[in-house]
C-alpha cells in the first residue's frame, strides 16, 4: 500500500509540473494535423514514421527557447519583438500570421463538424460547426484562466485514444521498428511534399507565440522569480509535451499506414475521410475512437490558435490582454477571439474548402517560420534581453538545424506549389 501511495505522489508531482508545454504539444495534433498524418500513412504506409524521431528534438528546442524568453522577459514574443526590433519586422509577422491562423481555425472547425456528422448523420455538419464555435467562444470568454488552463490540460488525455487504435488492427512490429529507425526517402514530388507538410504541421509559428505567452501567464499566477530550478521544470514540461505530440503523430501514421494503406486507400484529404475509411477496415471501435479524438483535439487546439492570434495583436497594439481578465477588462482581446472564430466558421461557406485552407495556411506558415525562428534565436542569444539565461551551445545547434530545415522545406514547398505542376 505504501508503495502505491509513493507512486501516486510521484505521478501527482509530475502532473503539477506539466502545464503550458503539454498543452502546446497536444494542441499541435489538431484536426488539420491529424489530416496531414493520415495522408502520410495512407499514401506511403509506414515510410514516414521516422519523421516523428526527427521533429521531436527540433520542436522541443524551439519551444523551450520560446518558453525561456517568456519567463525571462515577462512578455510574449510579440512584446519582445516590439521592444527590441524594427516595427517593420513586427508588422510583417502580424500580416502573415493573421490569415494563416484564421485559415487553420476554419479547417479545424470544419473537421470537427464533418466528423460529428459522420457519428450522427441525421444532424448536419453546419449545425455541429456552429454549436462547437459557440461553446468555444463562451468558454474562452467566461472561464477564468486557471479553469481554462486546467480544462485544456485534461483535454490532452483524449489524445491517448490514438495510442490504442493500432492495437485494434494487425500490426507488423518488425516493419514498424525498421521504418522508425531507418529513414526512408523517395525523391519524388508527392513524397517530398508530404515531408514538408509534416514539418510545417509540427513546427508551426503560432505555437511559438502561445508557448512564450502561457509561460508569462503562469509566472504571473505563481509570482515566482526566474531561476535555474524553474527553468528546469519548464524544460521537463516542454520536453514531455513535445514528446507526447510526436508519439501521437507516430501512432496516427502507424494506424493509417497499417489499416488504410494496406486496405488500398491511398488518398485522404480530410479527417472525416480518414475516420470513415477506418470503419470497414479496422472495425467500429477504431472508427469511433478516431472520430472522438478529432472532436476532442479541436476543443484543445482552437483556443490555442485563437489565443495565439489575440495575444499577437494585443501585444502589437498595446491592448489589455489575458485569459485571466474578464471581458470588460480586455474587450479588444476577447473581440479578436470572437472575430477569428466567426471568420473561421464562415470560411467554410464562402467557397474555400478545408483542404484549400490547409494549403494556404501551410504556405503562409512556410514564409513566416524561418524568419521567426531566426529572430527567436537572435533574442535567445542576446545578453541584454536574456541575461544569464541565453541559449546553450546545444540549444543553438538544434535551433540552427531547425532554421535550416524549415528554410529548405519552404523552398521545396514553394517550388512544388507554384512551379511544378
Amino acid at each position: 500500500m505504501g508503495k502505491n501511495k509513493k507512486i501516486s505522489k510521484l505521478i501527482n508531482k509530475f502532473w503539477k509540473i506539466l502545464g503550458p508545454g503539454l498543452v502546446t504539444g497536444a494542441s499541435d495534433d489538431d484536426p488539420s494535423g491529424i489530416a496531414t498524418y493520415s495522408q502520410a500513412g495512407a499514401q506511403f504506409g509506414l515510410a514516414t514514421l521516422w519523421t516523428a524521431l526527427l521533429t521531436f528534438p527540433l520542436m522541443a528546442s524551439i519551444q523551450e527557447t520560446c518558453a525561456r524568453i517568456g519567463m525571462v522577459t515577462s512578455q510574449g514574443l510579440t512584446g519582445t519583438l516590439k521592444k527590441n526590433y524594427p516595427k517593420s519586422v513586427l508588422y510583417l509577422m502580424v500580416i502573415f500570421s493573421f490569415p494563416a491562423i484564421i485559415l487553420n481555425i476554419g479547417a479545424d472547425i470544419a473537421g470537427m463538424g464533418a466528423v460529428s456528422n459522420l457519428l450522427f448523420p441525421s444532424i448536419s455538419a453546419i449545425f455541429f460547426s456552429f454549436t462547437f464555435t459557440l461553446i468555444l467562444l463562451l468558454s474562452m470568454i467566461y472561464l477564468p484562466y486557471q479553469k481554462l488552463a486546467a480544462i485544456l490540460k485534461y483535454l490532452c488525455i483524449i489524445l491517448l485514444v490514438y495510442l490504442i487504435i493500432p492495437f485494434l488492427a494487425k500490426v507488423d512490429f518488425l516493419r514498424v521498428i525498421k521504418y522508425t529507425l531507418i529513414p526512408t526517402i523517395h525523391f519524388n514530388k508527392d513524397f517530398l511534399k508530404i515531408l514538408v507538410a509534416l514539418l510545417g504541421t509540427t513546427i508551426s509559428p503560432y505555437l511559438f507565440f502561445w508557448q512564450a505567452t502561457m509561460e508569462v501567464e503562469d509566472m504571473k499566477k505563481t509570482q515566482l522569480l526566474v531561476n535555474k530550478k524553474l527553468i528546469h521544470k519548464m524544460e521537463i514540461d516542454v520536453d514531455f509535451g513535445m514528446l507526447f505530440s510526436n508519439i501521437v503523430m507516430f501512432f496516427i501514421i502507424l494506424t493509417t499506414g497499417t489499416v488504410l494503406f494496406n486496405g488500398g486507400i491511398h488518398q485522404i484529404d480530410t479527417v472525416e475521410q480518414a475516420a470513415k475509411a477506418l470503419g470497414p477496415l479496422a472495425g467500429k471501435s477504431a472508427y469511433l475512437l478516431f472520430a472522438t479524438g478529432i472532436i476532442g483535439t479541436g476543443f484543445l487546439a482552437i483556443p490555442v490558435l485563437c489565443g495565439s492570434l489575440s495575444y499577437i495583436l494585443s501585444e502589437t497594439f498595446g491592448w489589455e490582454e489575458g485569459f485571466d481578465k474578464k471581458f470588460h477588462e480586455a474587450k479588444a482581446f476577447y473581440s479578436v477571439i470572437a472575430i477569428s472564430l466567426i471568420i473561421g466558421l464562415l470560411i467554410n461557406y464562402i467557397g474555400i474548402s478545408p483542404i484549400q485552407a490547409l494549403i494556404y495556411s501551410a504556405v503562409l506558415y512556410g514564409v513566416t517560420a524561418p524568419v521567426i525562428i531566426a529572430i527567436i534565436l537572435h533574442i535567445a542569444n542576446n545578453k541584454n534581453i536574456m541575461g544569464e539565461f541565453t541559449n546553450t551551445r546545444w540549444s543553438n545547434i538544434l535551433g540552427i538545424s531547425t532554421l535550416l530545415l524549415m528554410s529548405f522545406s519552404t523552398i521545396v514547398l514553394f517550388y512544388y506549389q507554384f512551379f511544378e505542376r
